[in-house]
């Protein structure tokens, strides 16, 4: 079983949700009921894999540790750079090792959902470093972390507004409300992942897969990057859709990501918990360190390093082999050439705001977008490694 996928796991999803339903009209709080729908999904989704299950427990168990004892140490020593960097390195170590791993065929301490639950603990040790935090709660914590609808591909939320929603109680009219977001989001979920990513897998596979020359990779790059918005915008919505059921605001991953006017509206529509998490504790903290100790003679020019450093992050944070790396290079080198752009070009200030221009512009944004899904596909990797071997 796998989650919202299958149909094992809509039907006990369903049967699941019904409860929640009528907790939450009654008034009734759902946090323990949150808790052994989520004890309950993650044990059917794991049996199979008992391993992954036990490096789960192992890291969540860890991550527990590590919290309460940064925790501590912040409280009786304050801001230290060095234990906060050791704090934050603890927390990656298990995800580089199995994004390492994942580079010769085997996963070391790799598990379902290691990636999100790994940006969760950072974020958590960031926001103690900063004096954001100053308790931290087991329980709560470890909800944060496992809530099954986000457990396996995110959203990435945010602790202290899930621990908000997490300690709400809501009235009829507020969770009837909620019920019908979510249960729209969780029909078009469905829709996106079980129809439309479907239909365009099957088109994927028939007609461009294993095929090259430029029609080809056009179509390719089109057809995957439609394929890959339906499949993982479906996963999300349903999970979004979910968690407002069960009473938690998770927020919404992708707003309409093929409408946008530049690489930077793509990457406030696409991913947008992994784009703002990024955003907010990697470029922002880079930014203030690059001004404070002068790295660059312009503001511009710590803005495009920051975003190369961001989206190669990004990239990596995917996987360490070659098209990750690259997917976050290119994406890297379209934000910082949009940010010089915008900035420096006074060609952008004239027309900008005239309708040719955001028409040509929307055009230009979505053939690069789709261009940096090829990438990610590897479909270049394998196209390069036929014309080498021909040669």
């Amino acid at each position: 079983m796998s989650f919202f996928s299958g149909y094992p796991f809509f039907v006990c999803f369903f049967c699941a949700m019904c409860p929640a339903a009528v907790l939450g009209i009654k008034e009734k709080p759902l946090r323990w009921y949150r808790w052994l729908l989520t004890i309950v999904f993650v044990g059917m989704v794991y049996k199979r894999e008992p391993l992954q299950l036990l490096y789960l427990l192992v890291y969540v168990f860890g991550a527990c540790i590590l919290i309460k004892g940064y925790l501590h140490i912040r409280t009786k020593y304050g801001r230290n750079g060095g234990s906060y960097g050791c704090a934050v390195l603890l927390a990656l170590l298990p995800l580089a090792a199995g994004k390492a791993g994942g580079l010769y065929g085997k996963s070391i301490f790799g598990f379902l959902g290691i990636s999100y639950i790994c940006f969760r603990v950072v974020q958590v040790i960031i926001e103690i470093y900063d004096g954001v935090i100053r308790d931290v709660n087991v329980r709560d914590f470890l909800m944060f972390l496992l809530f099954f609808p986000a457990l396996s591909s995110g959203p990435i939320d945010r602790s202290r507004r899930f621990k908000e929603d997490e300690e709400t109680v809501y009235k009829r009219d507020e969770y009837l409300e909620l019920l019908g977001k979510g249960g729209y989001k969780i029909i078009l979920g469905m829709f996106y992942k079980i129809v439309c990513s479907a239909c365009f897998f099957k088109l994927l596979e028939d007609n461009f897969a294993g095929r090259y020359g430029l029609f080809y990779a056009a179509g390719y790059a089109y057809v995957y990057g439609l394929y890959l918005f339906f499949d993982f915008a479906g996963y999300s919505a349903m999970a979004v859709g979910a968690s407002y059921v069960l009473g938690i605001r998770m927020p919404d991953n992708f707003n309409k990501p093929f409408v946008s006017i530049d690489m930077k509206d793509f990457w406030n529509r696409w991913h947008i918990t992994l784009s703002s998490w990024l955003r907010d504790f990697v470029f922002t903290r880079f930014m203030v360190n690059a001004a404070r100790r002068k790295w660059f003679k312009s503001r511009l020019s710590r803005a495009f390093a920051g975003l190369m450093v961001n989206m190669i992050l990004m990239g990596a944070w995917h996987g360490l082999e070659g098209r990750y790396i690259a997917y976050g290079v290119y994406h890297g080198l379209l934000l910082g050439g949009t940010e010089v752009f915008q900035k420096k070009s006074r060609f952008y200030q004239k027309y900008k705001n005239n309708l040719w221009y955001k028409g040509a512009s929307w055009f230009l944004t979505l053939n690069m977008a789709m261009f940096g899904f090829l990438i990610f596909s590897g479909y270049v990797n394998e196209a390069l490694g036929i014309m080498i071997h021909r040669i």
